[in-house]
């Protein structure tokens, strides 16, 4: 089940835990995608996924973020031109193969038919497109607190999003955790969240994160012809109109002693010893 589009936003851009959250999540984007190299590009981001594309509205060719039915729709940015639009969460308006990269963000953990909401992504990226999902850590504290969006849905494990993804025909890049500190509005916590989030990245095998990121690519193997078989020259047919070489006429052997004896009796005539 979505949430709903308002309570996203009172989220990100109303409380002081959510705008972390968001700054957390926009810099982790970034550092995998720099915005400096998406000139010509076109990113798009299913879900509520908009807090975290305005970096690349002056650096990509196209930017669109699509909100599902079932959650509602706003525009965005704030006070500029539109580019969000309301969409079925497996139909989108999108052209097959017209995306460079696509961000999943409150849409896999939250759709009725996930494997439909990946079939589509599959769908409109191109060959070579990467993907980036952010759902809540099955193992983390975000995923069982009501209070933020990570707890609404379902929760993965780094192997189960891996495996979700690998069977939807993406293959898995590389894979990262976000968010270390706990879902809290306590001013401590909120005043060391970039201390929590530094070190959580240094020991990443002792502290939990509540969110799960991983990074997918869209592979598209080259198509494979019917075999044919390869006909090789003989080599003597390259020299085509040219005499193949035959043995000479044989020549006539010589007797040697014959020789030499006819050769005496003329020096010493009939009369020699």
């Amino acid at each position: 089940m979505h949430q709903d589009v308002i309570e996203l936003r009172r989220f990100y851009y109303g409380r002081a835990l959510g705008r972390i959250a968001q700054g957390i999540l926009r810099e982790r984007l970034q550092t995998a995608w720099p915005p400096a190299q998406m000139s010509g590009m076109t990113i798009a981001g299913m879900g509520f996924a908009v807090p975290l594309l305005r970096p690349w509205l002056g650096q990509a060719r196209r930017v669109i973020g699509l909100m599902p039915d079932g959650q509602g729709v706003m525009g965005w940015p704030a006070r500029a031109p539109n580019h969000s639009v309301l969409c079925a969460e497996a139909e989108w308006p999108l052209e097959t193969g017209s995306l460079d990269r696509l961000v999943l963000l409150h849409a896999l953990e939250t759709s009725d038919d996930p494997k439909a909401v990946l079939a589509e992504a599959w769908r409109v990226l191109g060959p070579g497109g990467r993907l980036m999902v952010m759902v809540p850590n099955r193992a983390g504290l975000w995923a069982r607190s009501d209070s933020t969006p990570f707890g609404v849905g379902r929760s993965y494990s780094r192997s189960q999003l891996e495996r979700q993804l690998e069977s939807a025909g993406f293959v898995a890049e590389r894979g990262e955790a976000a968010i270390y500190i706990p879902p809290s509005d306590r001013r401590f916590w909120l005043r060391t969240a970039i201390w929590w989030e530094r070190l959580g990245r240094r020991i990443a095998g002792v502290l939990v994160a509540g969110v799960i990121m991983a990074e997918f690519s869209k592979q598209v193997s080259a198509p494979i012809l019917p075999a044919r078989r390869a006909a090789v020259p003989s080599p003597l047919d390259v020299l085509g109109g040219i005499a193949r070489p035959a043995p000479g006429p044989a020549r006539p052997a010589h007797n040697d002693t014959a020789s030499q004896e006819a050769k005496g009796q003329t020096r010493t005539g009939p009369g020699g010893i």
